[in-house]
């Protein structure tokens, strides 16, 4: 793999990589390392992991490392569309089930139910798991209107008294599933889902943001560069972070100087 250039924004560590596989090679082999350091301190520890195509690389590497005793790890994920159908290769928790959570061996994996009869009950018991087992490491993208998991602009609160809820989706961010390929069209794209909060994000001891391709390469700007670190560009919150870390590499990294 091959570092090209590594520098720090306010608290958030930044590191561009030379290509897409690079970038997710460099951040799973960091993130393995965390993971070990915790499992070394306590008996069992909990992650949230996002499910989109620019965590591919970061996933099959992670998944591949044979270092990682996963059978301490609970996994949960970060959003869940409401009302898709539950077979969809689009839903999250499936795509998490093909590249992760159906891979490796977790002690548990924990899925946010998007057919739930009430999403409101769901997001209640989902915000208890988590309360329940307080998560270590976060893993995570960067949505092209700078969200953090499906905290859109429009709803994003970095002092959300809740831990999930559930949030209408930006058309920005209904169009970008389209253009990453997920759906042929955007009536296809659900307009709501549920969602982790920003603080449920952005609390846990460590945060690897894994940020690639050109339709990315604003928000990659944005986060670095906007004076102002507030819901306008959610994803600015992680120059808050005493332990975060964003990987880019040429694509999504165009637009800095």
């Amino acid at each position: 793999m091959s570092l090209v250039k590594e520098m720090k924004v306010d608290k958030l560590n930044v590191k561009i990589l030379s290509d897409r596989a690079s970038m997710g090679a460099l951040a799973a082999e960091e993130c393995a390392a965390v993971i070990k350091k915790l499992l070394a301190e306590k008996d069992e520890i909990n992650m949230i992991f996002a499910a989109a195509p620019s965590q591919n690389e970061f996933l099959a590497a992670l998944a591949a490392d044979k270092s990682i005793d996963f059978t301490r790890i609970n996994a949960f994920h970060m959003d869940e569309y409401i009302g898709l159908d539950a077979a969809a290769p689009q839903g999250f928790g499936n795509f998490l089930r093909d590249r992760l959570f159906g891979v490796v061996p977790f002690k548990s994996v924990n899925y946010l139910n998007g057919n739930a009869a009430d999403a409101d009950e769901e997001a209640a018991r989902y915000s208890k798991l988590l309360a329940d087992n307080p998560t270590d490491i976060v893993c995570m993208g960067i949505g092209e209107n700078g969200h953090i998991a499906f905290n859109d602009p429009p709803v994003a609160d970095f002092n959300d008294p809740k831990l999930v809820k559930v949030v209408e989706l930006e058309l920005v961010c209904r169009n970008q599933q389209v253009n990453d390929g997920c759906f042929k069209t955007l009536d296809e794209v659900p307009t709501h889902a549920l969602s982790l909060t920003v603080p449920s994000l952005v609390k846990p001891g460590y945060v690897f943001c894994i940020v690639p391709a050109p339709t990315k390469a604003q928000a990659v700007y944005d986060t670095l560069n906007n004076a102002e670190i507030s819901e306008k560009c959610p994803a600015t919150i992680l120059r808050t972070h005493d332990n975060a870390t964003l990987y880019i590499e040429p694509d999504s990294a165009k637009l800095l100087k």
